[in-house]
């Protein structure tokens, strides 16, 4: 081990040696300085047990302080004097979001899921009904897969890009956008092995050629540099239970003023309104309608529906403050150290690394038959947590893994 390894599996290299003081220096911290960890790996911020969880990409562990944001909104739902000066901050979420991936707040609107932000947008461009041709490619969301075989099957021609040696090259979808393409679908970063599209260049080979571009942005959002405003992406959406450090049933949704207005509305929802006069109830003002009303010219008012998950944007106010206070970049770098390991000595134990080598995203992939069969009583007996497909398995660190843990998988995983 070099004496970075060594460092870092002690919990001795502080923020200043994990990134480059160029880098470090661009941090905003926004929470406040006495609650955000001095070094990495920062267990404390999170509960203590002897399980060695490498799974964050499919769920990552809520921190003791998002628990006790959720604690003081339950005590105001539970009328308690104490917590009688409690706001939600519902506003504030999105725009501390919007910060996270360099958005405005007004072209966000909370999802319940990546999917559900997904198919609002294909509803809006009328599909399938309209019909017309989709590019997307096999290393999107294994959900969204169905989804665009469905287009297929209602009259949408979808074309798929396939990777190659896990990666999918420009060229590859350079060839596969046409003029009469309408929309460009993909994860930024994919769930399937981490692989990351240069999403800026995707865009401007989608737009010269007319088309809009949705990306799936949740295997990115707080653990990779991620700028939306940058890029010219269209459309992208997430949910807060992976790198957001959030919970299940909230997300986000991203338009641009320009793609919503290509959208037809398909949403009719109260928190969407900018305005509302009712006519029938009693001392109202009479009117020609039961209601006058208007939607809000922002991202709320094209895709909002009714109530949020409000236990989990009091969740989100702390964990957003974590992330943006820490800083994506020294995260990213923390996670970097430890997958670069991996990285290397897996091969050496015989797997076959799904994940492109040069892919800086906190996710390792690797393809091995009977994955399930062979390495969930290894994985059990050596109290190791991680994504074990049928064929594949999938290894995921944040910010309170160590050296150690890799240890404890090497030596849990032994020779292929």
């Amino acid at each position: 081990m070099t004496r970075r390894d060594v460092m870092l599996a002690a919990g001795t290299l502080t923020m200043a040696e994990i990134v480059p003081a160029a880098v470090d220096a661009q941090i905003a911290p926004t929470a406040p300085k006495s609650s955000l960890p001095t070094r990495f790996p920062d267990k404390a911020s999170f509960f203590p047990h002897d399980l060695v969880y490498l799974d964050s990409g499919s769920q990552h562990p809520v921190s003791t302080g998002a628990k006790a944001a959720v604690d003081a909104y339950l005590s105001k739902r539970m009328l308690d004097p104490a917590a009688a000066h409690y706001d939600l901050p519902d506003d504030s979420v999105r725009e501390k979001f919007a910060r996270l991936v360099n958005a405005d707040a007004d072209d966000i609107a909370y999802v319940q899921s990546t999917t559900a932000g997904e198919q609002m947008v294909l509803r809006g461009l009328g599909l399938p009904k309209s019909g017309g041709h989709i590019v997307t490619d096999t290393l999107h969301f294994f959900g969204s897969l169905p989804l665009y075989e469905e287009m297929q099957r209602h009259g949408v021609e979808v074309t798929w890009v396939e990777p190659k040696d896990g990666r999918i090259l420009l060229g590859d979808l350079k060839q596969a956008i046409r003029k009469d393409t309408r929309l460009v679908s993909l994860s930024l970063v994919s769930t399937i092995n981490g692989f990351q599209h240069d999403l800026k260049a995707v865009c401007d080979l989608a737009h010269a050629n007319g088309a809009l571009v949705y990306a799936d942005v949740i295997h990115a959002a707080g653990c990779v540099p991620v700028d939306l405003k940058g890029s010219g992406v269209d459309f992208a959406a997430c949910a807060s239970y992976k790198w957001l450090m959030g919970d299940f049933g909230l997300g986000f949704v991203y338009g641009t003023k320009a793609a919503r207005a290509r959208l037809a509305r398909t949403e009719y929802g109260y928190y969407g309104m900018s305005a509302f006069k009712p006519h029938i109830y009693p001392f109202d003002p009479p009117g020609d309608m039961i209601a006058d009303y208007a939607y809000a010219d922002t991202a709320e008012g094209t895709f909002a529906h009714g109530t949020h998950a409000h236990t989990v944007i009091a969740q989100l106010d702390h964990s957003l403050d974590y992330i943006l206070g820490v800083g994506v970049p020294v995260i990213q770098a923390h996670a970097q150290d430890l997958i670069g390991r991996l990285k290397r000595e897996l091969p050496k134990l015989g797997y076959t690394l799904m994940t492109p080598p040069e892919a800086t995203t906190p996710l390792v992939t690797c393809a091995y038959e009977n994955a399930r069969e062979k390495l969930a009583p290894k994985l059990a007996a050596g109290k190791i947590k991680m994504t074990v497909g049928g064929n594949r398995f999938r290894v995921t660190p944040s910010v309170f893994n160590d050296h150690t843990d890799i240890d404890r998988l090497l030596a849990a995983l032994g020779h292929a």
